[in-house]
């Protein structure tokens, strides 16, 4: 049983980001997420997603609808052989939040609340563990979590020279895995 895993974040690493996706119709996967995703598989990564989901707490949409696109973007991974072992989400916001949503939580990027719970509940060593993610608040999380590697995935955003030295590696995007990624990560 594999104790390390690969942890991605959603909204443009995994999907193109086009703000506050919550609709299947919205939802674009980005080229070479499948293909990334079988090569973790069979380095013996188990595959996590997580990702902040403000437009829930902003009230934006509902957790049910979150949970209903959820549902589909997991079947398509599925559908290429790909087990998704968990999918962690935080719908807070410390300042824009709705009714119990506004809050400054431990499970919001940069915290590593989400990255920590994955370890626990799926029995990960996080020494073993990456994290594939598109802004320095996915990095700050999984430097916190204690992860072996930090992978910023630039997806077509432009990131500060700040966030770039957050990164252990910086890939255009995860269509990079082919040449980039090796067992020994």
């Amino acid at each position: 049983m594999a104790n390390k895993a690969v942890f991605l974040d959603r909204d443009g690493v995994v999907n193109v980001d086009h703000a506050y996706v919550y609709k299947i119709e919205d939802f674009e996967f980005i080229d070479g997420v499948f293909e990334a995703c079988q090569l973790f598989q069979a380095a013996g990564y188990k595959i996590v997603i997580v990702t902040n989901q403000s437009g829930i707490g902003r009230g934006y949409y509902s957790e049910q609808d979150f949970h209903l696109l959820t549902k589909w973007m997991v079947a398509q991974f599925s559908a290429h052989d790909i087990e998704v072992s968990k999918v962690y989400f935080c719908p807070h916001h410390p300042t824009k939040g709705v009714a119990g949503y506004q809050q400054d939580c431990d499970c919001r990027k940069p915290k590593p609340g989400m990255l920590l719970r994955g370890v626990e509940e799926l029995a990960l060593d996080a020494s073993e563990c990456i994290m594939f993610g598109d802004k320095g608040s996915d990095m700050l999380a999984a430097k916190a979590a204690g992860f072996k590697k930090k992978i910023l995935v630039k997806s077509g955003q432009s990131l500060s020279e700040q966030e770039l030295l957050l990164a252990d590696e910086v890939w255009d995007s995860l269509d990079c895995a082919r040449e980039k990624f090796s067992e020994n990560n």
